[in-house]
């Protein structure tokens, strides 16, 4: 347990001590601390050994996909992510380096992310206990794919359109197929022109649909057969859901306090609803995995907004401290009381 609040205790200490930026579309640099932070972050999910509740799931993976022909490897799984297995084992490596790609690609866009936001260090730290932890060290696919959107997001964040993001969505569903459930939130009237408004907000809700017909359509059946008829039960997404409506919450509360521009906002403001939407699924579908794996593309919302916290409390300080006691709690609960807690700790290295 001790690797992980190290990596807590690193960020948590950025971000009491780091100043928070003013500008989202301003461009800003990662300090020398912070690269560093990063490369920490991704070596330790990268080189971990047999943590994760999937581990052997990923190890089937690449023998199999290596094993078969390239275009036939390709066919029974994530494209991108099956590639990457095929070329890393026909190259006479070992899990530990898909893991390592993967890794830099998810950090990558992390950090891309959080530097977008106000207070990078802080935005980060929020990301450790569960987005970090958690997903990218349990959840490889949905990982990098999450790391690709998250740099998309970043993107459009600081002015860029709906078609650059989706250009993101388009590499990040050759990892998982369902990171195209995102397209549908970004599909809003960013611009005051109505008209402008209507054609962008088409546009990109066709290119989502045309996503998930090319990407997801034939995978749908199983997807459903999978999670909703065979009702697989994720026992913490309950808990997981719950956390990005108290993000919601804070969202739609504190609107006028957490700083956010218009285009930000309305983002943030369509994960939000997003959010409660999955409260609604949670409770009417038969499997909370479904809800569960879908949750994992809303947890920006939580990054966001907790990192922006701090703006509309009294003592940007204290706030910062209060967000920083919130997340350890988040990290202590979990590493010490989730059901699959074993498979995380203790956490092992590769090399060693």
């Amino acid at each position: 347990m001790l690797y992980y609040w190290l990596l807590f205790f690193y960020f948590a200490v950025g971000a009491l001590i780091a100043p928070a930026t003013k500008d989202y579309q301003k461009p800003r640099r990662t300090t020398p601390l912070l690269i560093f932070g990063a490369l920490i972050t991704a070596c330790l999910i990268g080189l971990r050994y047999r943590v994760g509740a999937d581990w052997d799931t990923y190890v089937f993976i690449f023998s199999h996909a290596g094993s078969l022909d390239f275009w036939r490897s390709l066919q029974i799984g994530d494209p991108g992510y099956q590639a990457l297995n095929w070329i890393v084992y026909n190259a006479g490596g070992d899990i530990w380096e898909v893991n390592l790609l993967c890794a830099a690609i998810f950090t990558w866009g992390l950090v891309r992310f959080c530097v977008a936001q106000e207070n990078p260090w802080l935005a980060l730290l929020v990301s450790i206990p569960y987005t970090v932890i958690v997903v990218a060290m349990g959840y490889t696919r949905q990982a990098v794919a999450l790391g690709i959107l998250m740099a998309g997001l970043a993107s459009y964040l600081r002015g860029g359109g709906p078609i650059r993001f989706v250009m993101y969505v388009l590499v990040a569903v050759l990892f998982h197929k369902t990171a195209v459930v995102v397209v549908p939130l970004i599909a809003i009237g960013e611009s005051r022109n109505k008209l402008l408004s209507f054609l962008n907000f088409l546009f990109v809700l066709s290119m989502g649909i045309l996503l998930y017909d090319v990407f997801f359509g034939n995978a749908m059946d199983r997807f459903v057969q999978n999670y909703i008829q065979q009702e697989y039960s994720s026992q913490g997404a309950a808990i997981r859901v719950a956390m990005n409506l108290v993000a919601a919450a804070l969202l739609f509360t504190m609107r006028h306090r957490l700083g956010f521009n218009e285009r930000a906002y309305k983002l943030w403001r369509n994960f939000a609803l997003a959010s409660i939407g999955m409260l609604v699924l949670l409770f009417t579908l038969p499997s909370s995995t479904a809800v569960d794996r879908m949750s994992l593309y809303l947890l920006p919302l939580q990054i966001a907004v907790l990192a922006s916290l701090p703006k509309g409390t009294k003592s940007e300080f204290g706030g910062s401290l209060a967000v920083v006691g919130y997340m350890a709690a988040v990290q202590f609960v979990w590493l010490t009381f989730a059901v699959h807690a074993n498979y995380w700790v203790p956490y092992r290295f590769f090399p060693i």
